[in-house]
């Protein structure tokens, strides 16, 4: 199936959308919750990543397939190794067998964890075993994927001492690490960050506590390319506040340069984005380690505004759904543009013309979809599998539609 996407006839100025909850978030308290029943959780994603893992919490025994579930893949894989009696076979489509998960498997091992490879070494499937697991103190490599190190975290509270992570190398992703951390300290748990070392305390039992999960603001990126590539659209998103856990709420600072401003509605808990005059620089220089799944988003967006681009620390987007640095390259060029990768980088040469009709590949990979949508308000663009989406933002296509781009389903 492919979408077909251009500027719709009757032009949008203003529109409201509310986006789902934050898929990071969702995923972390379920995890949570599933060790400490006390937790409630409101405003849930709806992404099939947050399906997946809720379904894969209910399962004790045999195969657990999350599929193309990657924050569930390193979630699990730590729960179950913790969970005695449990026996299970984690597994996921082809690209997950391919995605790199030994650091994380090794650590465990490290406090005592039940895992085995049933393919190839350091990559799913696993065979787990759970087991209480009676070391407490482990290093561990923090600058290929968080995921790996919060994964850890969020098992800690319910280990009998607790634990202790040394991080070695530099910290990729802080954000999503200082996430995990705020929401352990709001259910009561006592934890600590300090030069590298984050330790966790045991919590026999935690009080009643009640979550509601902000929305995502990575799917917020697609809206604010939306108003940056548009003649002047006003987009409304809802279940935003000003002081989120979420690191990519740097979008605010981040889209400014290419002419979105936002104002925090605090009364109603939602964000309004306009587009503003401003003069965009030859080329827009960003390091995204923090916010890797930004990277996309930007790279299109200055693409769509002729604008040149230079982002640096996105080493782990070759392990991602898809290897998005290639990914990227090779679908702007077909739209005309210029762009040079390096294991760490991306640079765009600033370019005037945008081809039109070009048929975008999505590599099973949801945001390379949802990025490259933006540009049906500046070309007539076809996207392939478009019912990715789904991994992360189930309504994507009725809500770009309010924001004046046609679809049309082929």
């Amino acid at each position: 199936m492919t979408v077909l996407l251009q500027k719709a006839k009757s032009p949008v100025q203003s529109v409201s959308v509310t986006i789902t909850g934050s898929k990071s978030e969702s995923n972390r308290l379920l995890i949570l919750k599933a060790l400490f029943p006390a937790l409630t959780l409101h405003n849930l994603s709806n992404s099939d990543d947050t399906k997946v893992l809720q379904a894969a919490l209910q399962q004790q025994s045999g195969n657990i397939d999350i599929h193309h579930a990657g924050t569930a893949m390193r979630f699990l894989t730590s729960y179950f190794a913790c969970r005695e009696g449990v026996d299970v076979l984690l597994t996921g489509s082809e690209r997950m067998q391919q995605r790199p998960i030994g650091i994380l498997v090794d650590a465990l091992r490290e406090l005592g964890a039940d895992i085995s490879y049933t393919r190839t070494r350091g990559f799913p499937p696993l065979r787990i075993k759970g087991k209480a697991l009676a070391n407490d103190t482990v290093r561990i490599h923090a600058n290929v994927s968080s995921q790996y190190i919060t994964s850890m975290l969020l098992i800690a509270p319910s280990l009998t001492n607790g634990l202790t992570l040394q991080l070695e190398g530099t910290v990729t992703s802080m954000p999503y690490i200082e996430m995990t951390l705020q929401l352990l300290k709001k259910m009561g748990v006592s934890c600590s960050f300090s030069e590298n070392m984050i330790r966790v305390a045991p919590a026999a039992a935690i009080a009643p506590t009640d979550f509601r999960v902000e929305s995502d603001w990575s799917s917020a990126s697609y809206f604010y390319s939306l108003v940056a590539l548009s003649e002047g659209l006003s987009v409304t998103l809802k279940h935003f506040k000003e002081n989120s856990l979420q690191g990519d709420s740097a979008l605010v600072s981040l889209f400014e340069t290419l002419g979105v401003k936002t104002i925090f509605n605090s009364s109603e808990a939602s964000i309004t984005l306009s587009k503003q005059n401003v003069v965009f620089p030859d080329s827009v220089l960003l390091h995204l380690a923090d916010t890797p799944d930004l990277a996309q988003t930007i790279a299109v967006t200055c693409f769509g505004l002729g604008v040149g681009c230079h982002l640096t620390g996105l080493h782990t987007l070759k392990i991602k759904e898809t290897d998005r640095l290639s990914a990227l390259k090779t679908e702007l060029e077909k739209l005309g543009g210029s762009v040079v990768i390096t294991p760490d980088s991306l640079t765009l040469t600033s370019s005037e013309k945008i081809r039109d009709q070009v048929t975008i590949e999505t590599y099973n990979d949801h945001r390379m979809a949802m990025a490259f949508a933006p540009l049906g308000l500046r070309t007539t663009v076809h996207i392939k599998d478009p019912q990715v989406v789904s991994k992360s933002f189930p309504g994507f296509w009725q809500d770009l539609e309010k924001c004046g781009i046609s679809t049309d389903f082929q």
